[in-house]
C-alpha cells in the first residue's frame, strides 16, 4: 500500500486503468457472461474488456449474440468506467456516500481531467456526473422512441446501453453485427447518437461555460457567446469545423458510390455524410459498412478520426485544442512570428511543446501498431491502417477487419487501444507535473538544418 501512496498520479491512473481491464476481463471469460453455447476464449475477454475500458469499439465478437444479460451489463459498466474515468467514477462514489476526498484524490481528478487547479475541484466532479446521468438518461429516452417499439420492452435496455454507449464515444451496441446500418435512414437514431456523441466529445469544461455565457442571452444576444473563455472558443470552433468541412467532403466524395449513398435523396445523402463526420470523432458507430467508403472518404475519416474530440471529455484522438495549436504554430513559424497566437491571444511556449509531444507519441503508437499488423497479416495496408488508427484514438471503426486478426493481432491492438487510451493523457500528465530543476545543467545549443 506505501508502494501505491508512493506513484506518481500519472502512474495510479494508469494502473486504475490496467486492473479495470484485467478484472473486466475476469468477469467475461466466466460462462456466464456468454449466452448457452458460445465458448469466449480468454484472449477474446480480455479484448473486449480492453475495448470497453478504453472506450474504442473494436470487437472480436458480436456483442448482441455473444454475451448474455450479465456480461452486457459487466460491458456497460467497463464503457461507463472508462467514459467517465475511474477516479472520477471512484469520487463519485466517496461523494455519494458522504466520504472526504483527501488531497491526494483532489490531485487524481485534476490529473485526470487535466484541470490547472484544485479550486472547486469536487463541486466540478459532482457537475460531471450528474451532467452525464441527465444527458444520458434524456438519450436513452429518445432511443425508446425507436428501440421499444421495435424490441418491445428489450428495447428499455437496448436504449440504456446504446445511450451510454455513444455518450462514452465506446460505439459498442447490443442491436445486431453490424453497427446501425440497419438505422442509417432513421432520423431519430441520427440524431440522438449525434447529440450524444457531440456533447460528449465537446468536454465538461466547455458544457459549464457555455451554459454560464448564455445566462446573458436575453441582454446580449449571440454576443454573449463572446463571453466563453479561450479554451471553449477553440474546441468549439475547431469542433464546428471539423463537423462541417467532414459533412461536405464526405457528402462529394459518395455521392455517386453505389455501395454507400448513391441511390439517397439529397437530404438523406447529408444525413449520413454528416453522421459520418460526427462518428469517425472517436465515437466508432457505423450507419454504412466503413469498407464501402470511397480511398478517399476512407482517409478523411484517418484525419478525422486522428484528431478526435475535445479535453476533458469523453472522446480519444489528439484532441481538437491540441491541433489547433500545432496548426498556429506552423502558421506562426511559417509567418516568422515569435508567438503562436489564436484569437488574438498568445499560446504559451509550454503548451506548444505539450501539443507537439501528444501528437509526437500518438503517431508512434499508431506507426508501430501498423508496422506489426503488417508484418503479422496479409490484409490490405487501408485497412491495417483504418484500424490502428482506430485503437489509437479509440474510435472503433473498422474496414470488417478486426474478426479477422489472430491472437497476435488481437494483443497488438489490446495494446494499442491501451496506450491510446493512456498513452498521451499519461504523457500530457507527466509533463504538466515534472517541473525544471534549478540545478540541472543545460547542454550547449548548436544550431541544425530543419526542412
Amino acid at each position: 500500500m506505501e508502494l501505491f501512496k508512493s506513484l506518481s498520479t500519472t502512474r495510479k491512473i494508469m494502473l486504475f486503468f490496467l486492473a479495470a481491464v484485467f478484472i473486466g476481463s475476469f468477469l467475461l471469460w466466466l460462462p456466464i457472461s456468454s449466452v448457452k453455447g458460445v465458448d469466449v476464449s480468454y484472449i477474446d475477454a480480455l479484448f473486449t474488456a480492453t475495448t470497453a475500458v478504453c472506450v474504442t469499439g473494436l470487437v472480436t465478437l458480436p456483442t448482441y449474440s455473444t454475451w448474455s444479460v450479465f456480461g452486457q451489463i459487466v460491458i456497460l459498466i467497463l464503457i461507463q468506467i472508462g467514459g467517465l474515468g475511474i477516479v472520477t467514477v471512484m469520487s463519485g462514489f466517496m461523494i455519494g456516500f458522504h466520504k472526504r476526498i483527501g488531497i491526494g484524490g483532489r490531485f487524481l481528478i485534476q490529473d485526470a481531467f487535466n484541470l490547472n487547479s484544485l479550486s472547486g475541484i469536487i463541486e466540478f466532479t459532482k457537475k460531471v456526473l450528474i451532467g452525464t446521468f441527465i444527458v444520458e438518461g434524456v438519450g436513452a429516452l429518445l432511443y425508446m422512441t425507436v428501440f421499444i417499439p421495435e424490441f418491445g420492452l428489450k428495447g428499455i435496455w437496448v436504449s440504456v446501453f446504446n445511450s451510454i454507449s455513444a455518450f462514452c464515444n465506446a460505439g459498442i451496441d447490443i442491436i445486431s453485427d453490424n453497427s446501425l446500418c440497419n438505422y442509417t435512414l432513421n432520423p431519430i437514431i441520427n440524431f440522438t447518437s449525434s447529440m450524444l456523441i457531440i456533447l460528449s466529445g465537446i468536454g465538461y469544461i466547455v458544457w459549464w461555460d457555455f451554459i454560464d455565457a448564455m445566462k446573458s442571452f436575453p441582454e446580449k444576444k449571440f454576443k454573449c457567446l463572446k463571453l466563453l473563455n479561450f479554451h471553449s472558443k477553440i474546441a468549439i470552433s475547431v469542433s464546428l469545423i471539423l463537423i462541417v468541412a467532414g459533412g461536405i467532403l464526405f457528402f462529394i466524395f459518395e455521392f455517386d458510390n453505389p455501395l454507400t449513398i448513391k441511390d439517397m435523396n439529397i437530404p438523406e445523402k447529408l444525413m449520413v455524410s454528416f453522421f459520418q463526420s460526427i462518428t469517425t470523432r472517436t465515437a466508432g458507430f457505423a450507419s454504412v459498412p466503413q469498407e464501402n467508403l470511397t480511398n478517399a472518404s476512407s482517409f478523411v475519416s484517418l484525419l478525422l478520426m486522428f484528431i478526435g474530440g475535445s479535453p476533458t471529455g469523453t472522446a480519444g484522438g489528439i484532441k481538437t485544442v491540441t491541433a489547433a495549436v500545432l496548426i498556429a504554430n506552423a502558421i506562426a513559424t511559417i509567418r516568422n512570428k515569435e508567438q503562436t497566437s489564436i484569437f488574438h491571444r498568445a499560446i504559451p511556449k509550454e503548451s506548444v511543446n505539450k501539443s507537439v509531444a501528444v501528437i509526437a507519441v500518438s503517431f508512434a503508437i499508431m506507426s508501430i501498431s501498423t508496422t506489426l499488423l503488417c508484418f503479422i497479416t496479409r490484409a490490405d495496408i487501408l485497412d491495417i491502417l483504418y484500424e490502428t488508427v482506430s485503437a489509437t484514438a479509440t474510435v472503433g471503426l473498422t474496414r470488417n477487419f478486426t474478426s479477422t486478426l489472430n491472437v497476435w493481432g488481437k494483443l497488438v491492438i489490446i495494446g494499442t487501444m491501451y496506450l491510446g487510451r493512456v498513452g498521451p493523457i499519461s504523457l500530457f500528465i507527466a509533463l504538466n507535473s515534472q517541473k525544471n530543476s534549478p540545478n540541472s545543467v543545460k547542454n550547449p545549443t548548436e544550431q541544425i538544418s530543419v526542412g
